[in-house]
């Protein structure tokens, strides 16, 4: 089963993003997937398993200049996690398609990603799921 998250599914949710965003707390989770849920250009989806919430993904507009996309606002899918046991099931495909309808019913023309240029397993999650390559960069900072 697949859902758009409640507010009363924030831990859950929270729970997930922890398993893929591991360098957070699940108290900052519980609030950023909150204030997610209850923003109407964020949406959090949810698949489950009985009653085991066993994948997630999050997407939202951007409205900011988006890599190799022409159109705005874009659909952005910010992140995707389904638990190892349940992979390669089309599990994570209808969680993406999830984000897609949703980003077309919001009006967008494109939906786009991203991935660290060292992690070969989302770049070929993301080329199984339809997305194309648009560009590879690195980025650079500097303390002042």
């Amino acid at each position: 089963m697949l859902k758009k998250a409640t507010l009363q599914e924030a831990k859950e949710a929270a729970q997930l993003a922890l398993l893929l965003w591991p360098d957070h707390t699940l108290e900052e989770f519980i609030q950023e997937m909150n204030d997610f849920i209850s923003r109407p250009d964020v949406a959090i989806f949810l698949a489950y398993h009985d009653n085991e919430a066993i994948g997630f993904a999050q997407c939202q507009l951007r409205y900011d200049y988006v890599e190799g996309t022409s159109t705005s606002p874009v659909g952005y899918l910010e992140g995707l996690y389904v638990k190892e046991a349940y992979r390669k099931q089309g599990i994570a495909r209808s969680l993406v398609q999830a984000c897609e309808n949703w980003a077309k019913e919001k009006g967008c023309q494109e939906f786009a990603s991203d991935c660290e240029l060292d992690n070969v397993e989302s770049l070929a999650t993301h080329l199984s799921l339809g997305f194309t390559e648009a560009n590879r960069i690195i980025c650079f900072k500097k303390t002042l």
